[in-house]
């Protein structure tokens, strides 16, 4: 059953009263961390209503399995299902004034002209961390360099290194072996005839297009030129598959507290070693790139953030032609403050897009 039918079903069993306990119960779990009493959330609700009578609601809610007491306290705080049915369904996202938009945008915006990308995404991560008290996360891929170079250098005579140059500064370096013979002409007949082709072009687009040229005239070309052409467009592919998307975390020691015990510390070092992993990056990606706008994974929801117990509110950033090149957002307790973070991740994906669409 997916989350949206999960939430209709939650909302035809409950009752406005019961309602309104839950969604007290669960915004003083956030606030506090701590379990909520039949006694506290009776003080809470607007309606006179006896703690007794408050118990027997939250004896149903625990039987819808949305509240749970941990460990052996009295009270109850909600459980995963309980947050999940939250967010989709009692939510009420906040929103950013003027003046925390100015702020977001200036603190990225400045010296972005001279940033490269990465100081840029740096600057995002450590915003977010500093904003929402949590881990700020950004992930870009790179496999969209747009190249600008490449060389064909002798090692040896029988070595070749292959020097690939991106618009930003990036340098890439494959190394393969030739033929013996091959002369310093045609390491530059070759080198100048990729060159032609690939400028101003991502990799993949280069690798397509020197493919076709290749085809159309390999008879005019040199044999050991044209086998130094092959060589060029099998590094520009193997650059392209093996290429790792980057990993920007800041903020990591907001998700430990003294309190912690220690195998609570063990899981969230087990997520920040996992988060290394090049396939996890790509999930997340994948994740991001599935949805519009800002998506909200919670706990075991995400098979990443299910042995730490984290959450992670995430949402993608565009490059001038609107495809989605990373996502950026925070990682935290379950407990987050979705309300306050959400429109903080979401604007900060607009800021971001906005200054990757014009170095695009």
């Amino acid at each position: 059953m997916d989350k949206n039918s999960n939430s209709e079903k939650f909302l035809t069993s409950l009752n406005q009263r019961s309602q309104d306990i839950f969604k007290r119960l669960v915004e003083s779990y956030i606030e506090t961390g701590e379990p909520v009493g039949s006694r506290q959330l009776s003080r809470m609700l607007q309606t006179s209503l006896s703690p007794a009578s408050v118990r027997n609601v939250m004896m149903d809610l625990e039987e819808l399995g949305l509240i749970a007491a941990p460990h052996i306290s009295a009270g109850r705080a909600p459980t995963q299902s309980g947050l999940r049915f939250f967010v989709d369904a009692m939510l009420e996202t906040g929103t950013i004034n003027n003046e925390e938009r100015q702020n977001i945008a200036k603190q990225i915006e400045q010296n972005a002209n001279d940033d490269a990308l990465e100081d840029l995404l740096t600057k995002a991560s450590t915003l977010l961390s500093g904003l929402c008290q949590g881990a700020g996360m950004v992930i870009t891929s790179k496999t969209d360099m747009v190249l600008k170079h490449i060389e064909f250098v002798r090692l040896d005579s029988e070595t070749v290194m292959a020097v690939l140059v991106g618009d930003d500064g990036q340098v890439e370096n494959r190394v393969f072996s030739v033929e013996k013979g091959v002369s310093s002409n045609a390491l530059e007949q070759a080198s100048n005839y990729l060159s032609h082709y690939m400028l101003g072009r991502t990799i993949s687009e280069a690798r397509d297009v020197l493919l076709d040229q290749h085809e159309n005239q390999q008879i005019q070309l040199d044999n050991l030129t044209a086998k130094l052409i092959d060589a060029g467009i099998a590094t520009l592919s193997k650059s392209a598959s093996k290429a790792k998307p980057t990993l920007i975390v800041r903020g990591r020691a907001n998700l430990i507290n003294d309190t912690m015990a220690s195998e609570e510390l063990v899981r969230v070092r087990e997520l920040f070693d996992e988060l290394e992993s090049k396939q996890v990056l790509i999930d997340l990606l994948n994740d991001a790139d599935s949805g519009e706008g800002v998506r909200i994974f919670i706990g075991s929801e995400n098979k990443l953030f299910s042995l730490s117990g984290s959450s992670v509110i995430i949402a993608p950033f565009k490059d001038g032609s609107q495809n989605i090149v990373g996502a950026l957002g925070i990682i935290g307790p379950t407990r987050l403050n979705y309300a306050r973070i959400v429109p903080v991740v979401d604007y900060t994906a607009h800021v971001i897009s906005r200054i990757v669409a014009l170095k695009s």
